[in-house]
């Protein structure tokens, strides 16, 4: 069995999903069932059908240590996947306490946990000790940003964060790369850029910017939108992932992207585009038109690019879907799915 932490979530649902479709191996989610967490994101696993009755769910804090460590030893996983985070920027900058306490309290715990697992695990001379991987999934914001237009964030980038949400996770990044060499963890970490895709929270650029186009509300774009981030298909994402999970050396990172270099602004009229096709405005007018420009939030930073050649050379891995073809499936899956954005906004307080 492997755990995933924060499996209701945005990435770590797409990851439940992309798992059961590929093994048959049991899957076992804790999540606290925080504000950007929904279980119907796992209706596929959860209900009637051919996986049913291997994913189990759990709902748990990890800043709560002790449950933590409980549910872990109780359960006996071979690996921890490790999604939960807070992870929206906006949101850090606001309220910086709730990253510190999740990111890295909530990831201490769980190290923690894993850290007293594994060494039954190897006490008790079980084959499992030498198969248990701890992967912790970060982002490549903790590298800063950059300046120039040549340079890309490898894995050995140096450490930058610039905001609340980043200097959290690079304190969890820390944390698990101090437990491996201090405690001999075996310890995986994957630095992901920008994902965007089914399942994620209407808060985040892209999935904000379809409801709030259908909806008739402005498109806020933040400063004079150049900023640029590198685009990540989230299915491509979890495939990265369980490649890392299966084949990757112990105590390294892994860098992964999508190839797909986009400044907000670029983004946001390629979606305008989309959805001029599929979903027409009643006036017949671009969605364009909605496009307004709002004060730059503290510390944006300008750039972010991958460099995957690491991960392409050591497992053959690159995305599958470009991003126009990404974005188009992700278009569609908001428009068809409507009532799942409608649901989530109402039981959050969300609009």
């Amino acid at each position: 069995m492997i755990l995933v932490t924060g499996g209701a979530g945005f990435i770590g649902s797409n990851f439940v999903l992309d798992w059961v479709t590929n093994h048959d191996e049991p899957v076992m989610v804790l999540d606290c069932l925080s504000y950007a967490a929904n279980l119907d994101n796992l209706y596929a696993v959860s209900g009637e059908g051919r996986f049913d009755g291997q994913v189990q769910f759990c709902r748990i804090d990890l800043r709560h240590a002790d449950a933590v460590q409980a549910t872990v030893l109780s359960a006996k996983p071979r690996a921890i996947v490790h999604f939960a985070a807070e992870s929206h920027v906006d949101r850090s900058i606001d309220a910086p306490a709730d990253f510190i306490q999740t990111n890295v309290i909530g990831t201490f715990n769980l190290l923690q946990a894993a850290r007293e697992l594994h060494a039954r695990f190897r006490s008790e001379q079980l084959a499992i000790a030498d198969r248990f991987r701890f992967l912790h999934v970060s982002t490549d914001e903790v590298y800063g940003s950059l300046d120039s237009e040549d340079e890309a964030f490898t894995e050995d980038t140096a450490y930058a964060p610039n905001s609340p949400y980043s200097a959290s996770k690079a304190a969890s990044d820390h944390l698990v790369r101090a437990w491996h060499h201090t405690y001999a963890l075996p310890t995986l970490t994957t630095n992901c850029s920008n994902n965007y895709g089914p399942y994620q929270f209407p808060e985040k650029l892209i999935p904000l910017m379809i409801t709030h186009a259908i909806e008739g509300k402005d498109l806020p774009i933040y400063g004079d939108g150049k900023n640029i981030r590198d685009w990540l298909y989230v299915k491509d994402h979890c495939h990265a992932i369980r490649l890392v999970l299966e084949q990757g050396q112990i105590g390294e990172v892994y860098n992964i992207g999508g190839l797909a270099e986009k400044s907000n602004l670029e983004v946001v009229g390629s979606l305008c585009e989309i959805l001029d096709r599929l979903h027409p405005r009643f006036d017949g007018t671009s969605y364009t038109s909605q496009i307004s420009f709002v004060r730059d939030r503290p510390g944006h930073d300008r750039r972010y690019a991958m460099d995957i050649s690491k991960i392409k050379r050591e497992f053959g891995w690159l995305p599958k879907e470009d991003f126009q073809s990404g974005l188009l499936k992700t278009v569609r899956w908001y428009l068809d799915n409507r009532q799942w954005v409608g649901q989530l906004q109402a039981r959050r307080g969300f609009a």
